[in-house]
């Protein structure tokens, strides 16, 4: 099972070419966190694959890569809600043909649509939330796990939410699949332990993005840190580097920050 592990602040921060050479997919990429990600890998010199709905926004995140220098990126676009297995079987064959090889995975989009009451919830809502923030990671690690055990290295990062808040009224779907997702990455960590393939998952603070914004009604979402800060912790995890926090849950909450140390498994209370 994962374990959690405090961030010190110094931690996760990749060091200059750790990712060059490594293709890595990021889904949800126009997102906050995914954008960011997106960036801060091509920093970090991977070539980064674009995932999200909308063309224009994923055709932004290009230029901001081209701009700063990274290596060309490529887009996929694609609708991870109305997707079906032969799309995600699609997707891990369309980037071994144009990229060559697959050496990590970021599962970065997420679909929150608004606080509500369980009963109120739709069936068409819940099982939007549930497909693309469960579903949806589930089938693009099997689609591309063949892809990532062919590499010397590599890594899926998982981006949970704290258990805690989600979990109480009002969160719905999002707050069930996000536990499910705890649950997904716990599982694919103990079937992968023994080969080349890591399993990480992170834990971010409060960040600017407009999951936030929807979710917290009265709060000045843009007081809340640039998800840049979140980033750099995951492009440090799809690098060698991170090879200490296999099977761990790096924690960037505000206010825990301490030495490195291991912590409650992921299947319990974090």
């Amino acid at each position: 099972m994962l374990r959690l592990e405090r961030s010190a602040d110094d931690l996760a921060v990749p060091a200059e070419g750790s990712l060059r050479d490594r293709v890595v997919l990021i889904t949800g990429a126009t997102g906050g966190l995914g954008r960011a990600s997106a960036l801060a890998a091509a920093a970090a010199g991977a070539t980064v694959v674009l995932l999200g709905r909308k063309v224009r926004a994923l055709e932004a995140v290009y230029d901001g890569i081209e701009t700063a220098g990274g290596a060309t990126p490529a887009l996929y676009p694609m609708d991870l809600a109305g997707a079906t297995p032969k799309d995600y079987a699609d997707l891990a064959t369309a980037i071994e043909r144009e990229c060559g090889h697959l050496d990590g995975i970021v599962h970065a989009a997420a679909h929150f649509d608004t606080l509500q009451p369980f009963e109120q919830q739709s069936p068409e809502e819940w099982n939007r939330a549930l497909h693309v923030n469960l579903t949806a990671p589930f089938l693009i690690t099997q689609a591309c796990l063949p892809a990532l055990r062919s590499r010397p290295d590599a890594a899926i990062v998982f981006v949970l939410e704290d258990p805690a808040r989600v979990g109480n009224a009002y969160w719905g779907g999002y707050g069930v699949s996000k536990h499910g997702l705890q649950g997904l990455a716990s599982i694919v960590h103990e079937e992968t332990e023994s080969t080349n393939v890591r399993t990480h998952a992170l834990l971010p603070g409060p960040m600017r993005t407009t999951l936030r914004r929807a979710a917290y009604y009265g709060e000045d979402t843009m007081a809340q840190p640039d998800p840049a800060h979140a980033a750099q912790a995951v492009a440090w995890l799809l690098g060698a580097d991170a090879a200490c926090m296999r099977g761990k849950v790096l924690d960037l909450r505000d206010g825990i920050h301490a030495s490195s140390r291991s912590g409650e498994r992921l299947s319990e209370p974090v």
